[in-house]
């Protein structure tokens, strides 16, 4: 897929809290995007703030949703936007997370379990990524749909957000959260079994490396988190350590197999 190369100026049609400071933004912007993949915004009113890299949440035919947290500065100015403000994005930008062995020849013949994995404001790509993966399983034989399971496993530090109404999409949900609000309480690469075909994890570092040292038996993919100051793999301010050398987590990633990233 072709990305673009130029910022465009998209309206804000909505921008508002789903829980504490974690907001849900939506624009008004046709485009094709795959799960995983992110854009950058700008639209500050200090030109010299640097974009910022959000992650799609989803997608309609009409409109972009990201979700984000306010951190600094910069998503502190976002969340101040309103419905008929104006902001400039660019993307999509990266590779997302990897689907291509959900079209082997096999997957109907045999079991197939995949979990999406969150940390926090991680959960953000995950809705799209199971939008995605229900469609796969809805185009199966009846008979085979459930050789398709797809359960996502969330963490947080207390409160629970973006996860409404994803039960539609995933087979099972799982909740952790540090105080025992809800769910386990902990973390959730406690509660994660190792059985699973594919994993498809993002959060913070510290649980992707947890993530990294579990033995499971399937395929480990990571969704870095990097902080980005192009976007398009000029400035190399997002490159991390690899296997086979220095790879920029916006151009090469923010999607890495496990086995290939040095956290």
């Amino acid at each position: 897929m072709a990305h673009k190369t130029a910022y465009e100026k998209v309206e804000i049609i909505g921008n508002y809290p789903i829980a504490g400071e974690v907001y849900e933004l939506t624009v008004a912007c046709k485009r094709e995007v795959e799960p995983g993949q992110f854009f950058m915004l700008k639209g500050f009113s200090d030109i010299n703030m640097l974009p910022r890299p959000i992650s799609i949440n989803t997608c309609t035919k009409d409109t972009l949703t990201f979700q984000y947290a306010i951190v600094g500065k910069g998503t502190k100015e976002l969340a101040l936007k309103k419905s008929g403000d104006y902001l400039e994005i660019l993307g999509p930008l990266g590779n997302g997370f990897l689907q291509e062995e959900l079209n082997l020849p096999h997957l109907p013949q045999r079991k197939i379990k995949i979990a999406l994995v969150a940390g926090g404001i991680g959960i953000a790509p995950f809705r799209y990524l199971s939008q995605k993966l229900a469609a796969v399983k809805s185009k199966l034989p009846a008979d085979l749909q459930d050789n398709l399971q797809v359960d996502l496993y969330a963490g947080f530090r207390s409160e629970v957000y973006g996860i409404t109404g994803m039960e539609e999409y995933v087979d099972h949900i799982h909740i952790a959260t540090n105080d025992g609000t809800c769910g386990h309480r902990g973390y959730i690469t406690e509660i994660l079994p190792a059985d699973y075909d594919y994993i498809y994890a993002c959060g913070p570092t510290v649980m992707l490396r947890s993530l990294q040292q579990q033995a499971f038996k399937g395929q480990l993919y990571l969704s870095l988190e990097n902080r980005m100051a192009c976007g398009i793999g000029a400035c190399l301010a997002c490159s991390c350590r690899t296997t086979a050398g220095m790879k920029r987590v916006c151009k090469e990633g923010p999607v890495f197999a496990a086995r290939e990233v040095c956290l």
